[in-house]
């Protein structure tokens, strides 16, 4: 099953790393690998990444962080195509990433000498940023006719849980997934409120939304690192935040255009 529909794909700028993901995907499809050791995997890899930042190595930190991006497509690719969906998986797979995501801006602080307080301010941003990026394109894939809805728009209880896995492990990784989510999810939503109401959302603003997707976030990172613009990093997402008010008002100001085009018809 994939994520959308043909008509509702859009050039994910985050994505970057899906064909090679697909290809680590098909190299495990008939192995006793699964999606969880691959989202295991990737937390590796950024753990690897952060160890190589602390020591100076940015260009084989760069690495290990679009490593760590790869797997973490590869992961819903093979559970995918061996067509094994997991509640556990989806939630340490966003477990992991934020983890990672403060331990990715604390290490940067560290060599770069950036304060607690604008440090915690990016984090805040760069979860913000992602939240309205997942926020959008959960709304589209829920809405695309024959994608998957392992992603729900409003997830306020733990779901039941996929044959082959323990409710009891999906009710756990839900309170901690929640518990870390929470207030970022109210945040966009409340920003945002009417955007579930939509029919759908046009491709060339799903690309625009992408600049916020987490791929494209640690991209910049791996960018700026070799390049020894460490120092500019944290600085940089709490600038990127101007984007959001822009990804706002065009939702808004389509859905208001749509309503005038259903009224006129």
């Amino acid at each position: 099953m994939s994520k959308l529909a043909a008509q509702d794909t859009f050039l994910d700028l985050a994505d970057y790393g899906r064909p090679a993901a697909k290809l680590i995907a098909q190299r495990f499809k008939n192995t006793k690998v699964t999606s969880i050791h691959l989202t295991l995997l990737f937390g590796v890899s950024g753990l690897v990444a952060i160890f190589c930042m602390l020591k100076g190595y940015n260009l084989l930190a760069s690495f290990f962080i679009i490593l760590k991006s790869i797997l973490d497509a590869a992961d819903g690719e093979l559970s995918r195509i061996k067509n094994t969906p997991s509640y556990v998986g989806r939630y340490l797979d966003s477990v992991f990433d934020i983890i990672l995501n403060f331990m990715f801006l604390i290490s940067i602080a560290y060599v770069s000498k950036a304060t607690i307080g604008y440090t915690l301010l990016a984090f805040i941003s760069i979860q913000l940023q992602g939240t309205l990026y997942n926020y959008y394109y959960v709304i589209l894939r829920n809405k695309s006719l024959g994608a998957d809805s392992t992603s729900k728009i409003f997830e306020n209880k733990a779901p039941r849980a996929f044959a082959g896995e323990k409710q009891s492990l999906v009710n756990i990784w839900f309170r901690i997934f929640h518990t870390l989510y929470v207030v970022f999810d109210k945040s966009i939503y409340y920003l945002d409120k009417g955007a579930y109401k939509v029919k759908t959302l046009p491709n060339w603003f799903m690309t625009f939304v992408s600049i916020y997707g987490l791929g494209f976030q640690l991209l910049i990172i791996a960018i700026m690192l070799p390049l020894n613009l460490k120092e500019f990093i944290i600085p940089f997402f709490i600038g990127y935040n101007v984007f959001m008010i822009v990804i706002i008002f065009i939702r808004k100001n389509l859905s208001a255009q749509q309503t005038i085009s259903n009224g006129n018809n």
